[in-house]
């Protein structure tokens, strides 16, 4: 939906102007932080059930992470995914899920069974959305043989409404779903990718082709040699139910790729928000969003179906934000190894370069195998820097010299001129633990005013990640609700002024690998202690804008309505 003429053409070019790339003072030289590993102190214990040989494709794909405050009481709980072998799974064992609600003294219990989200299927990944307006987020679930969707009761617990909204219907290998309302009619919408058409019953034999062997080493066999399956996008009706209409909309994907990601935003900027498909191994899609329900793909136009070097990649994971603080949305996909992770600096009008190099962030991630990534400004100075997980597909590689199973994590420095730097040594010894990572998700659990990280991992247990940024910086975070629709916010856009320079965020869906991020908007503010504007630009084409607001908050941003503190989070 276009936005209103509220918001002319040229308070917008003012609002987007480039300067905003230059470094506040004193940026550049603080100290990046520690990142900490707290997993012992939050009474998580929770093991991913996939099999140690790894010998189907389907075993190493799962490990998905979704932070939701689930029971409404402003505290972020952890929603952790799990998948069984193939022979659990032939024998008929499934591998239970796991809800942490969080207990607001830095620890967690697992409450899924009570709540209803323990055994959903043999899970994937999961985005968050409010399906029916309530104000309430709801949970999908991807999974090996379709989506699990369910519907928050209000009381700690969802029901499962799969069938009874057609949901059901989707049978295939489902991956990174993710929530956004497309046509602007006020209800969010399901988009879900697939991967391959795996059939537990005609398993492909370890090792058996040259698709099924890595440097000669008899491995898993696909995704190369295997079939495809197309996309589907589901429309959210209004009543409960979903019609599924990705042909009429243009995103079924005929070409049958393998897809992983997805993730919504407003690419060029024109009020209506676009989708981007991460494929593995194969050209990526960018839909632009045409309006009246269609898309039209432009990947390769727009410069992010390929590489710099126009190679297909094994696009995995999706991370999207403004680290250029131009107004516009760039992405970085992670990527197989000996390839790079992808950064596509989106320079407006759908035109984006792949910087990979350019920016340094080729190199360092270039003997990795990626999967979760995201932005995040790690140290509160108002820049975002980019944090990647990793973990190698094949277990047989420990026998070589070529790989290592277990990988390290990677924190890209946003050094504020376009480049970044490999900093991971600098922020202490978590990040260097060898793991077995895929699902990464971001948010502040603990009402720091910073923000901590979620690693789900295919061996071993998760990790807690907490970033220590200078307390002298200033910080803020927004917890945004719209009305009387979208009620979650999905895709409305904050901006903030200070310092001399603007800033980006977008609520967003899903994302990163098969992980879902907190909602809220967290802001870095360095030394501003007070923000010169906030403006707000809600899905519905509203706007509105507030000034000098002071730092060092959470606050509340519901549409139509004064700002005041989220009444939710009683630290203020």
């Amino acid at each position: 939906m276009p936005r209103s003429s509220s918001l002319s053409a040229a308070a917008l070019a003012v609002l987007l102007a480039p300067a905003a790339c230059a470094v506040g003072q004193g940026v550049a030289t603080q100290a990046v932080p520690q990142i900490v590993d707290i997993t012992a102190s939050t009474g998580i214990h929770f093991e991913h059930r996939s099999s140690p040989d790894q010998k189907y494709i389907v075993e190493s794909m799962s490990g998905g992470v979704a932070l939701i405050d689930f029971d409404g009481d402003g505290w972020l709980d952890i929603y952790l995914t799990n998948a069984p072998s193939v022979s659990s799974a032939l024998a008929g064992k499934g591998a239970q899920s796991a809800l942490y609600r969080n207990n607001h003294d830095g620890t967690f219990t697992d409450v899924a069974e009570h709540a209803g989200v323990a055994q959903p299927c043999w899970a994937m990944g999961a985005a968050v959305g409010d399906i029916d307006n309530d104000g309430w987020p709801d949970l999908a679930v991807s999974c090996f043989g379709g989506v699990v969707l369910y519907r928050n009761n209000h009381d700690g617990t969802f029901t499962d409404v799969t069938k009874p909204s057609g949901l059901a219907a989707d049978t295939g290998w489902a991956t990174g779903v993710t929530f956004g309302d497309y046509d602007g009619d006020g209800f969010a919408d399901l988009f879900v990718p697939h991967y391959v058409d795996f059939d537990l019953k005609s398993l492909p034999q370890f090792g058996s082709a040259k698709t099924c062997q890595y440097h000669e080493i008899a491995v898993q066999c696909g995704p190369r040699g295997l079939q495809g399956k197309g996309d589907t996008l589901w429309h959210n009706n209004g009543n409960g139910t979903f019609t599924e209409v990705s042909k009429q909309a243009g995103v079924d994907d005929p070409k049958r790729y393998f897809g992983l990601g997805a993730v919504w935003s407003d690419f060029d900027n024109d009020g209506r928000i676009d989708l981007l498909v991460a494929n593995d191994g194969e050209p990526n899609y960018l839909y632009r969003n045409l309006g009246s329900g269609r898309f039209q793909e432009v990947g390769s136009d727009a410069g992010v179906a390929f590489s710099e070097g126009g190679s297909e990649q094994a696009n995995m994971g999706l991370a999207v934000g403004d680290y250029t603080r131009t107004g516009n949305m760039s992405i970085a996909i992670s990527h197989f190894s000996d390839e790079y992770m992808e950064l596509y600096r989106n320079d407006g009008k759908l035109n984006f370069t792949d910087v990979a190099h350019s920016s340094a962030v080729a190199k360092s991630s270039t003997p990795y195998v990626g999967w979760g990534d995201a932005f995040l400004d790690t140290g509160n100075r108002g820049l975002l820097d980019l944090v990647l997980v990793n973990g190698h597909v094949y277990p047989q590689v420990d026998t070589t010299k070529l790989a290592v199973y277990r990988e390290p994590k990677v924190l890209y420095w946003n050094q504020g001129d376009g480049r970044f730097r490999d900093a991971t040594a600098e922020t202490g010894t978590a990040l260097r633990v060898p793991q077995v990572s895929r699902g990464l998700a971001v948010g502040d659990l603990f009402h720091r005013g910073a923000l901590d990280m979620v690693v789900e991992n295919l061996t071993g247990g998760p990790m807690i990640l907490e970033t220590r940024p200078d307390p002298k910086n200033h910080w803020v975070q927004f917890r945004l609700l719209g009305t009387p629709s979208n009620r979650l916010a999905l895709n409305a856009r904050v901006y903030v002024t200070s310092g001399g320079s603007t800033q980006l965020a977008e609520v967003r869906s899903g994302g990163s690998y098969l992980s879902q991020s907190d909602l809220s908007l967290h802001f870095g503010l360095g030394s501003a202690g007070v923000m010169d504007k906030v403006e707000v630009l809600w899905p519905d084409g509203k706007r509105q804008d507030f000034v000098e607001v002071a730092a060092d908050r959470f606050l509340l941003l519901e549409e139509g309505s004064a700002l005041q503190a989220d009444p939710l989070i009683r630290k203020q």
